[in-house]
């Protein structure tokens, strides 16, 4: 089993030194490494009483002061991986050693995370590919730190079990419901145009996944695009099929870890440490799926064949941000400025840094 767990001494001397280095291996496009926090708006939750002790006296290195600190960490849903991490406090536990404290808020999906972010009510969080986009169109201070799902599986379109439709051009004229500014509805509009469709060949229905499973389920609408781990139970419950995934029409709707730019700017060594506790989390999951499988089975009181299903199509990785998977969420960006999604074109390349998952997966090696 791969060994993850480090002193945080050493944490934060590789963390150090790659903030100090200035380069970062982001999607291909040169480094976001350097950039500052003079950008980020609101007040910061870490923000308290931070600051620096000792003189630099005889080449020794400043000790930061944490005392006060407080960072929030965002997810979506409750349980799963995250909820195993949170009933351990492997996240308490790592920061506390620092003085660090950690408090949880929970979403139902990415959009509402980027406001709480834009607001400075949320440090960290893990979301989808058009969140990150309009985030980024809209000025909100963030960068992307690792990379979450390979975005393969982990979102379709689905619909009714008796369904006749056999392709996304059967759904003209049809009622579809999605959560608007999701990588579902990234995924929704761009299959649409796949198919010679626009947005106005179907009647939109936007809604939360809270209020979409039961107007699904209800034959309230006739097709839903939606995530993991709504299309597995959805499937294996009998629910529903899938019409097309990213696998079928060759859109990736991958998802990624991000944080507040203030952070990542004051606080680099922390942005790394949150990377390596996460990568415990996953390592946990990795290493002891059959126990992984039980709990979340439990959790959600469903068949653990439909946590194998959901696992199987939206495993979790934590790695650097590929070139090709920059591509991939720049196709994302252009399309939605070119449906007027966003109202300015960006470059994704600008907002990926990789230093510090590259730190954190150098601090883990054996």
């Amino acid at each position: 089993m791969k060994k993850w767990i480090l002193t945080v001494a050493v944490l934060m001397m590789v963390a150090l030194a790659a903030a100090a280095c200035g380069t970062s291996s982001n999607g291909g496009n040169g480094g976001n490494s350097g950039k500052s926090g003079n950008g980020s708006a609101g007040s910061a939750t870490a923000e308290a009483t931070a600051g620096q002790e000792g003189d630099n006296k005889g080449g020794e290195e400043a000790v930061k002061d944490y005392k006060g600190l407080k960072l929030v960490l965002g997810v979506q849903g409750s349980g799963g991986l995250w909820g195993k991490a949170r009933e351990e406090k492997w996240f308490e536990d790592e920061f506390g050693k620092l003085g660090v404290t950690i408090e949880w808020a929970e979403f139902q999906s990415g959009p509402p995370m980027t406001e709480a972010m834009a607001s400075g009510k949320l440090d960290f969080a893990g979301l989808g590919n058009l969140p990150v986009v309009a985030a980024q169109a809209a000025g909100i201070p963030f960068r992307i730190i690792s990379e979450a799902l390979d975005g393969k599986n982990n979102v379709a379109i689905i619909v009714p079990p008796d369904s006749e439709a056999a392709s996304i051009s059967d759904l003209k004229g049809k009622k579809v419901t999605v959560t608007t500014g999701s990588n579902a509805f990234n995924f929704l509009h761009r299959g649409l145009k796949e198919a010679g469709l626009s947005s106005s060949d179907i009647e939109t229905i936007n809604l939360q996944p809270n209020e979409s499973q039961p107007a699904f389920e209800g034959g309230n609408v006739d097709a839903w695009a939606t995530w993991e781990p709504y299309i597995t139970l959805e499937i294996l419950t009998g629910k529903g099929k899938v019409l097309a995934d990213g696998s079928d029409l060759g859109i990736l709707s991958h998802s990624f870890y991000i944080v507040r730019e203030k952070i990542a700017a004051d606080y680099p060594e922390l942005v790394t440490l949150y990377l390596s506790v996460l990568e415990k989390a996953r390592l946990w999951e990795e290493n002891n799926y059959e126990e992984a499988v039980k709990r979340y089975a439990g959790e959600r009181g469903v068949p653990e064949a439909v946590i194998q299903g959901i696992l199987t199509n939206s495993r979790q990785t934590n790695i650097p941000v590929s070139e090709a998977t920059a591509a991939e969420l720049q196709k994302t960006a252009d399309f939605q400025f070119e449906i007027k999604t966003i109202r300015k074109e960006i470059k994704v390349a600008d907002i990926i840094d990789n230093q510090f998952i590259d730190a954190a997966l150098a601090a883990a090696q054996p």
